[in-house]
């Protein structure tokens, strides 16, 4: 009796809602965080239109999204231009916004933003059902909420993924997901094609920056520059690999920096202020790919690739790949008693000078890439 009053509810929260409307305006790696909450609403609502608002940096990744109906953008710097300009500008601005979600006529939003903001658009664009993640009472435009302290005891995903238990729903882990566009793939394949790199070179990608999540103290999720070009030249050395160095526009004086210091820079390419879709073709086509915690190691991890990750101030348990596969995933670490300094949300004042990223060898890194790569050979 209980497994049929089980099925009846089931039946009707998938009978209830036909369309939802996910709500993350952070960066790259809380997006990706969200994809297995998207592929839990497509399997459970398979008719279902599924809307996304998200940032300007985050909306190239999701517009070609097979599980995305639509994307809605939301950048708060050109809101907070146009409030300087005219304060009637800016509320025309913010009415056409929330109007143009109003049109779809949603009925559900899931609110991932932490921000009381966005539930209180949702509320203006008539979407009765409102639910979401609770942080420091900033709910107060939600029906239903999930209250956190912060992400602490289990991964990003899994605390998106608890908001659909709001509705009755029997959530399930999946992988992250991300897709490339058909331009891009073939840019990269041109690209293959013009540097003479064939079918069966090794590629490796490195992503030895930070992204812009930290700001100015971006530098303290970095493992050292040197020993990046050290290592780099280590890989070309041993195992004839085609590198390619992966960061952001912000970034590119960082990258300049390792490949002036490099032995060799035959078979070494910097891809600093290619498109993200770009990106996406590129890090498809890597073997194996060694990163600092960064936007683009999530793309690696959504790819299914082989990855060696160096972690420092940001726990590996809450940002890191998921799911965790052993087979593939190497992450190397230092656990000192300080580690992780970020928590809750907040970066902690750094007073032993990056110990947990620069006690860890080249010698470290390289061995663990061998492994990964002599795995990769046994299959």
């Amino acid at each position: 009796m209980s497994f049929l009053v089980e099925s009846l509810k089931v039946m009707a929260v998938k009978s209830k809602y036909r369309s939802f409307l996910v709500i993350n305006t952070f960066g790259i790696g809380d997006m990706l965080f969200s994809t297995p909450l998207l592929r839990n609403l497509r399997d459970n609502f398979p008719k279902a239109k599924i809307y996304y608002l998200c940032n300007k940096k985050t909306a190239p990744l999701l517009k070609n999204h097979p599980l995305v109906h639509k994307i809605f953008v939301y950048e708060r710097d050109d809101f907070v231009a146009e409030q300087k300009r005219s304060f009637f500008l800016a509320i025309i601005k913010y009415w056409r916004f929330i109007s143009e979600i109003r049109s779809e006529r949603i009925d559900c939003a899931i609110d991932l933003s932490l921000n009381v903001q966005f539930g209180f658009f949702a509320f203006l664009a008539g979407i009765k059902n409102r639910i979401g993640l609770d942080y420091k009472n900033r709910s107060k435009f939600l029906n239903k909420k999930f209250k956190i302290e912060g992400f602490t005891d289990k991964h990003a995903a899994d605390y998106y993924l608890d908001v659909l238990k709001l509705i009755g729903l029997h959530v399930k882990k999946c992988a992250l997901e991300i897709y490339s566009d058909l331009k891009s793939d073939r840019w990269a394949d041109d690209f293959f094609g013009k540097n003479g790199i064939k079918d069966g070179d090794l590629v490796i990608g490195v992503a030895p920056c930070g992204g812009d999540a930290f700001g100015k103290d971006n530098h303290l999720k970095r493992w050292p520059a040197d020993k990046f070009s050290r290592l780099i030249d280590e890989l070309v050395k041993a195992h004839k690999a085609k590198v390619f160095i992966f960061a952001g526009p912000k970034e590119k004086k960082d990258v300049e920096g390792i490949m002036s210091s490099l032995g060799t820079k035959v078979g070494v390419f910097e891809f600093s202020e290619e498109s993200l879709e770009r990106t996406v073709s590129l890090v498809k086509r890597c073997d194996l790919f060694i990163s600092n915690d960064t936007g683009i190691l999530r793309f690696a991890d959504a790819l299914g690739k082989r990855i060696v990750a160096l972690y420092g101030p940001i726990d590996e348990k809450v940002y890191g790949f998921y799911p965790y596969r052993d087979d593939i995933n190497v992450v190397i670490k230092k656990d000192l008693p300080c580690r992780p300094c970020y928590r809750n949300f907040r970066l902690n004042v750094c007073g032993r000078d990056r110990e947990c990223l620069t006690s860890i060898s080249v010698d470290e890194v390289f061995t663990a890439a061998g492994e990964v790569l002599k795995k990769r050979e046994n299959l």
